[in-house]
C-alpha cells in the first residue's frame, strides 16, 4: 500500500524499518479504504514516524505502551511546531492534529483502545443512589438511546447541583431544592429546553418514589414553563421561499446532489429528519414506485408513492455514493464515510434557510431551521 503513495524506495524503507512500520502501513491501508485523500497520508505518516522515534526514546517496546505516550507526544509536537502560532486556539489545533493521527493508528492494533478524541460516558448519573433508572428508561419505557442521552445530560447537571448543596442522600430531596435547580438552570435555557428539563425531573422523581428511594412523590412540585394558547403555532416558509432554497443548492457537487435529495424528501413527504437519516437503499421500491418509511413514531411504517422528482434526485445522488457496503442512503461528504445523522440533516437545512431565505440573525434566540425530529417548516403540511 505504501507504494501507492511513495515512489522513492528509501522513503518506503524508512517507514517499514521503524518499529511501528507494520501498524503505520496498516493505518495507510485503512485511510485508503475509508476514502481519505492522499494529502492525509502525506501529512500524517511523518507525524507517525516522529511518534515512533518519540515512543522508542521513552522505552516503549510493545504496542500496549503507546496510549500513555499520546498526550506527551502531542504536547511535544505543539511545542516544536506551534511556536509561530498567533493564538492559543491555533496552537491547540497543532496538538490536536498530532493527537488524532497517533490515536487513530493504535485503534487498529490495540483491541478496546478508545482515545480522547470523543467524550465517552464513564458512568451514568446517580449510578450509586438510583442504579436502575437508566435500565428502566431503556427496557420499561423503551426509549431510544438518543433520548436516554438527554436524560443523562439533565440529570448530570442535577447531580452536580445536589453535590454543591451537600445533599446527604436522595431521601432529603425537597420542593425547595427542586425549584431552586429549575430556576438556576432555566436562566440559560430556551423554552423547549426548560420544558425538557422539567419533564426529565418529573420522570426521575416518580421513579424514585415508585422504588421507595424517597418518602413521597415530589413530581407535582416541579412546575413546567408556562405556555399560552396559540403561542407555539408551527411556522412555515412560503412556496416561493422553498423554491429559492432549492435553487441555492449547487447540484453539480456530490454534497449538493445529496442535500437536494434530502430537501426534496423533507418538502414532498413531510418526513422527520430522523426518518430521512435512517433511509436505506432497500426503502426505495423502484419496481412499484414506492418509498417505504419504516419505524415511524409508535412503531408504524408508511409507504408513499415515489415522486418522479424525488426519484430522479435519489438516482443522481446514488451515482456518486461513496464505495461502502453500508446500505444507508445518505452519507457524510468527508472520509471516513459514515451514515448521515438527523442532527447533520437539520444543520444542512438551517444552512440553506440562512443562505436563501433568512439572511439576517433571528431575534430573541429564535433559530431558523427544521426541528431535529419534525419537518415543521414545510408549507405543504399547512
Amino acid at each position: 500500500m505504501l507504494e501507492r503513495y511513495y515512489f522513492r524506495p528509501d522513503t518506503i524503507d524508512r517507514i517499514r524499518t521503524s518499529w511501528l512500520g507494520e501498524p503505520i502501513e496498516r493505518y495507510v491501508a485503512w485511510l485508503a479504504e475509508n476514502g481519505y485523500a492522499a494529502r492525509n497520508v502525506f501529512y500524517r505518516v511523518p507525524i507517525l514516524r516522529h511518534f515512533a522515534e518519540f515512543s522508542k526514546a521513552r522505552g516503549a517496546q510493545r504496542y500496549e505502551d503507546l496510549p500513555i505516550l499520546v498526550t506527551p507526544f502531542a504536547a511535544a509536537w505543539e511545542a516544536a511546531h506551534g511556536r509561530n502560532c498567533k493564538s492559543e486556539q491555533a496552537r491547540k489545533k497543532v496538538a490536536d492534529t498530532a493527537r488524532n493521527a497517533v490515536e487513530q493508528m493504535p485503534r487498529l492494533v490495540l483491541k478496546g483502545f478508545v482515545g480522547t478524541g470523543r467524550k465517552h460516558w464513564a458512568r451514568e448519573p446517580f449510578a450509586d443512589s438510583a442504579p436502575g433508572f437508566f435500565d428502566y428508561l431503556r427496557q420499561e419505557r423503551g426509549l431510544r438511546e438518543t433520548s436516554v442521552v438527554h436524560y443523562r445530560h439533565y440529570l448530570q447537571r442535577f447531580e452536580k447541583y445536589l453535590s454543591r448543596n451537600e445533599l446527604a442522600g436522595l431521601h432529603e430531596l425537597s420542593p425547595v431544592l427542586l425549584s431552586g435547580y429549575v430556576v438556576e438552570s432555566s436562566r440559560s435555557m430556551c423554552h423547549s429546553e426548560r420544558q425538557a428539563l422539567c419533564s426529565t425531573l418529573r420522570v426521575f422523581i416518580r421513579y424514585l418514589w415508585r422504588t421507595q428511594l424517597i418518602p413521597r412523590d415530589l413530581s407535582d412540585t416541579i412546575e413546567p414553563p408556562k405556555t399560552y394558547r396559540l403561542a407555539k403555532i408551527p411556522r412555515s416558509i412560503t412556496w416561493d421561499e422553498v423554491r429559492r432554497m432549492l435553487a441555492a443548492v449547487d447540484r453539480r457537487t456530490h454534497t449538493g446532489k445529496r442535500d437536494y435529495a434530502i430537501l426534496l424528501l423533507l418538502i414532498t413527504y413531510g418526513l422527520r429528519a430522523r426518518e430521512v437519516a435512517e433511509l436505506t437503499l432497500d426503502n426505495v421500491d423502484w419496481t412499484r414506485e414506492r418509498l417505504l418509511i419504516p419505524e415511524r413514531k409508535a412503531g408504524h411504517s408508511t409507504a408513499y408513492p415515489l415522486s418522479s422528482m424525488v426519484g430522479q434526485s435519489i438516482i443522481d445522488y446514488v451515482q456518486v455514493l461513496p464505495k461502502t457496503e453500508d446500505r444507508h442512503l445518505f452519507f457524510g461528504s468527508m472520509a471516513p464515510y459514515r451514515p448521515y445523522t438527523h442532527n447533520a440533516i437539520a444543520s444542512r437545512v438551517t444552512h440553506y434557510l440562512h443562505r436563501a431565505v433568512f439572511r439576517s440573525p433571528a431575534p430573541d434566540r429564535t433559530r431558523y431551521g427544521i426541528h431535529a425530529s419534525n419537518a415543521s417548516w414545510i408549507p405543504a403540511l399547512r
